[in-house]
């Protein structure tokens, strides 16, 4: 994990080296083991190091091989033992197996030019300036773990992969993006890939890489996740066989260190990671040091015991991280905490930072268990009208008396009334339309018109699998990583996501739906004796009420004191501090979250960088 930042001038003007310098420092949180800059005259990159792995002894940004091409990258390269094979075959014979992967990355540009991404498997944010043909050039990964922002400003161009130092320059403003402020307050994030909070900023989204040549900057999308044929093999065991070799590479691959923390709950995502990092880590360190991470909610005991079992037939430590009403702070509206960007909970920052600092405190690399859900999501129906489509009668008899055998249920039977008792009763939550905004702001962004335009389903064009690949491509996943990263966090903590490996995420996708997907069969038969008997026969217990909007829920608010910039958004007369059911009180407490994150704004531009920091420290320590 590595903090970037570089400034191109477009007209050629110099760049000020302190101005760069003062930025690069400004991410020593990110990168606590280096920070180096460099300079050639209208261009200038900054780094700054996070030691993850064996190649980071060796590893120095921003790299150059031939003094003309110069990168600075955030980046993890996969498939390694794949990757240096084909760069050899194109001339790079003195390409070393330990090579660091900023330098696999430049390598690949030197033969491919900017069709480097297509060959690239793993984690990254890149920039490259090519001094021979006056161009820049810079990439974000396919799924878009590793965050790019950037601000083109007339003649200035500046990133980093980290929204606050972007913000540095003196040439960025502070002025906010309206759409994305309705986002949040619609949605809870922005569904705008490309937008941030700010005007003058922007995302590379993922799987787009942008090269900037002669004043033009242009994006281009380098790639869509495939629409793989559904596997089909000849032996039941084969299906479980590729999967346990697609996710031993996957963490494998994320590992290249002898401590990992696990965000380990009492499900099975999670534990079969721990699992797998565990037994390959055990088989390369005399003294590999795994440790499981459980957030620990009062009231919620089956999360300890379950995760508990999982540890201990694992023999790794576990700690808890407890919650209850005792450790909630009720000042948290008061609190000092500043995020790059709102978000909807506030009141567990806190909270979520101290449990981010333990798992830093124990390793640099955290895994994390998201992605199962959807990617194995049970779509029976699409799958057996595929097969119907397609004339296969026997390959559909087959599947479903398979699927009649193993899981002792047909489908449909058991659904119906669960449907109908459902509708009957009227459970299903109703998502509302703000009714507190600003009405000057509401018209003049037509929000109902674009709440109506996002609330439709995507189309998707999998046959077999729509939910579960359209899944991939909502904003979600881009929040989720962010809050996790370290411009978050404050933390020098790389979480990565084997589930998301692109080689076990497209195999996930491709397992016939009847048997594999439901209850997740796939994974709970692969993990037979490795987990216990009681996590892999345990249901899915999704928490179904958030501990935390409880809490609030029970607590008086106090009045909300609204900062100016609040007002163009929200009529504060309308704004209520409680009401109804747990949806209309997360809708209705979405202005008291932005009102949190305005007057932290306003407060860190009226502070030092460094007291902010303070402040996050002297918190969390």
């Amino acid at each position: 994990m590595s903090g970037i930042v570089g400034i191109l001038h477009l007209d050629g003007a110099p760049i000020d080296r302190g101005l760069l310098s003062r930025m690069t420092d400004f991410m020593a949180f990110r990168g606590p083991d280096a920070q180096e800059i460099w300079v050639d005259g209208n261009v200038g990159f900054g780094h700054t190091l996070l030691k993850t792995k064996d190649e980071s002894e060796r590893e120095r940004q921003p790299f150059t091989l031939d003094g003309r091409v110069w990168i600075v990258a955030d980046a993890r390269v996969d498939a390694r033992s794949e990757l240096i094979p084909k760069l050899k075959a194109h001339g790079h014979d003195d390409l070393s197996p330990g090579a660091t992967d900023v330098e696999l990355i430049l390598r690949s540009y030197q033969v491919w030019d900017e069709d480097c991404v297509e060959h690239l498997l793993g984690d990254f944010a890149f920039a490259i300036w090519d001094g021979s043909h006056k161009r820049f050039f810079c990439a974000r990964d396919h799924l878009g773990v590793k965050p790019f922002f950037y601000a083109h400003l007339g003649q200035k161009l500046i990133f980093s992969n980290t929204l606050d130092c972007v913000r540095q320059h003196p040439a960025v403003s502070d002025r906010l993006n309206d759409l994305a402020i309705a986002d949040f307050l619609m949605f809870e994030l922005n569904q705008d890939k490309a937008a941030t909070t700010f005007g003058d900023i922007q995302r590379v989204p993922p799987a787009h890489s942008a090269t900037c040549s002669e004043g033009d900057l242009k994006l281009r999308h380098y790639w869509t996740l495939p629409i793989d044929e559904q596997v089909y093999f000849r032996r039941h065991d084969d299906y479980i066989d590729r999967f346990r070799e697609l996710l031993s590479a996957a963490v494998g691959d994320r590992l290249r260190t002898d401590r990992v923390g696990i965000f380990m709950s009492g499900g099975l995502d999670s534990p079969t990671l721990a699992a797998t990092a565990n037994r390959l880590l055990r088989g390369r360190f005399d003294n590999p040091a795994v440790c499981a991470f459980t957030i620990a909610y009062d009231g919620y005991d089956e999360e300890r015991h379950y995760a508990d079992l999982v540890a201990s037939q694992l023999g790794i430590p576990i700690k808890f991280h407890g919650w209850n009403c005792d450790t909630f702070d009720a000042d948290w509206h008061r609190s000092p905490f500043h995020t790059p960007e709102p978000v909807s909970y506030p009141a567990r920052l806190s909270s979520d930072f101290i449990y981010m600092r333990q798992i830093a405190d124990h390793s640099r690399v955290a895994l994390y268990g998201e992605g199962p859900d959807n990617a194995l999501h049970y779509e029976w129906r699409p799958f057996l009208s595929y097969l119907a489509r397609q004339g296969r009668f026997g390959r559909l008899c087959y599947d479903i008396c398979r699927h009649a055998l193993l899981h002792r249920r047909i489908p449909l039977l058991p659904t119906i009334p669960r449907i109908l008792k459902l509708r009957l009763s009227g459970e299903r939550e109703k998502v509302v339309f703000p009714d507190w905004f600003n009405r000057e702001f509401e018209n003049r962004l037509q929000l109902h018109e674009r709440w109506d335009q996002l609330r439709v389903e995507p189309a998707s064009h999998h046959d077999v699998r729509p939910v579960g690949h359209s899944s991939f491509d909502i904003p979600l996943w881009q929040a989720m990583f962010e809050t996790l990263d370290p411009a978050f966090t404050r933390c020098a903590l790389e979480v990565r996501h084997p589930f998301i490996d692109l080689r076990l995420l497209r195999y996930l996708l491709a397992v016939p739906a009847m048997p594999w997907c439901r209850s997740k069969y796939l994974i709970r038969r692969a993990m037979r004796g490795l987990l216990p008997e009681a996590v892999l026969h345990r249901p899915k217990a999704p928490l179904v009420h958030d501990p935390w909007t409880e809490h609030l829920q029970r607590c008086t608010l106090p009045p909300l004191v609204a900062e100016t910039w609040l007002k163009q958004y929200v009529d504060i007369d309308r704004a209520r501090a409680s009401v109804g059911d747990r949806t209309h009180f997360r809708v209705d407490f979405r202005p008291r979250a932005l009102n949190y994150w305005l007057q932290n704004l306003h407060r860190q531009r009226h502070n030092s960088n460094s007291t902010v920091r303070h402040c996050h420290n002297e918190v969390l320590l």
